[in-house]
């Protein structure tokens, strides 16, 4: 099993698609990372020698992933939160940013539902 960027990535699948399990790298991402590294896209991970897996190291470090690439989203949120923007609010309070309705679905960001009782009548 091949360690890139800290992320043990999987031996028997191909390079395009072992690559995207680091975050921060998707398949077009990974096919530039493989096409610089001069390794084939169909090899799969257990078949990669030495040297190759050492080039794709040095392309992969070109990119910001993993770690610092969550640090830096993580910090845009707080940075929105802090200002108290629009999306900011909406962060905060969990709900949906970019201008869809709540009214009936939205679930993956509410949670799951809260049922509210209805309220007693009061009896004279």
């Amino acid at each position: 099993m091949a360690r890139i960027a800290g992320v043990d990535i999987p031996k028997n699948k191909r390079g395009v698609i072992a690559l995207t399990y680091i975050f921060g790298i998707g398949k077009s991402r990974a096919s530039e990372i493989l096409a610089k590294a001069n390794v084939s896209e169909d090899k799969k991970v257990q078949d990669w020698n030495d040297t190759e897996i050492g080039a794709i190291r040095e392309a992969v470090s070109y990119f910001k992933i993993e770690g610092e690439l969550r640090s830096e989203t993580s910090l845009n949120i707080k940075r929105l939160m802090d200002i108290g923007c629009y999306r900011g609010i909406r962060h905060r309070s969990g709900l949906p940013l970019r201008g869809q309705r709540t009214k009936n679905n939205s679930r993956t960001r509410k949670g799951k539902r809260k049922t509210v009782a209805n309220k007693k009548k009061a009896t004279k």
